[in-house]
């Protein structure tokens, strides 16, 4: 398929409640509010096509943008790339999902989450946080930086209720990744959970709620699912 084709077949599955939705959340145009399982429906037709991926990315579109992930292949993508994705993505369904996992299973996920996390451009640094999260959740425990998650830990506690508002869901979203997918810090990450205690978030005059960190890793201990990692980032 060629980038005009899909973007064809993007307006054909467009929903206007969907976008409706999606302009509440912080979505802009161009796009058609497109479902995320419409957009898999797609995606399984062409499977991985990572130039077709850039080209749709650049189109500015945010449904374009969000399929360009689910067929893209991170460990293609260059660390110039996968800037520009973060930069480019101007609302959170973007930034702390799709670049997040891209970047988290591409070859640089680590330096650049953490040159994210610094940036005073509030979709750059919490595309950072989630990246850290995904990684977390993928990677074996040898390959991470325990010390470095410590670190985080710390400055999450001292930080989070006076960071940018996205910031704050995804680094409240760190500390829960922290807590169910490394056991070793478990009870560090219930320690900091309990410290911030309940993260306040604008989420646009929709129903979404930010998890409280203690009782969500509270949750997964109960499944005895703690240190469990998954496959793949993508959802």
């Amino acid at each position: 398929m060629t980038s005009q084709e899909v973007l064809d077949q993007l307006k054909e599955f467009g929903n206007e409640q969907t976008k409706k939705i999606f302009t509440r959340h912080g979505a802009q145009e161009p796009f058609y509010g497109v479902k995320v399982q419409d957009l898999k429906k797609i995606q399984k037709k062409i499977k991985k096509n990572h130039e077709l991926a850039i080209e749709l990315y650049d189109t500015g579109n945010s449904d374009a943008m969000y399929l360009a992930a689910l067929i893209s292949e991170p460990q293609k993508m260059s660390k110039e790339q996968l800037q520009k994705w973060a930069e480019n993505a101007y609302w959170y369904m973007l930034s702390e999902y799709p670049v997040a996992w891209t970047t988290a299973e591409s070859d640089f996920g680590w330096e650049l989450a953490l040159e994210w996390i610094n940036s005073d451009k509030e979709n750059v640094a919490s595309a950072g946080w989630a990246t850290l999260s995904s990684l977390i959740a993928i990677k074996n425990d040898e390959d991470i930086d325990f010390k470095k998650i410590e670190e985080l830990l710390d400055f999450i506690s001292k930080n989070i209720h006076s960071s940018q508002n996205r910031v704050r869901y995804t680094m409240n979203g760190f500390v829960i990744s922290v807590g169910a997918y490394l056991k070793p810090l478990l009870d560090n990450s219930k320690e900091i959970a309990k410290q911030i205690g309940k993260v306040d978030v604008d989420v646009g005059g929709t129903s979404c709620k930010v998890p409280l960190a203690t009782e969500y890793i509270e949750k997964v201990e109960s499944r005895n699912k703690i240190g469990v990692k998954r496959k793949t980032s993508f959802c």
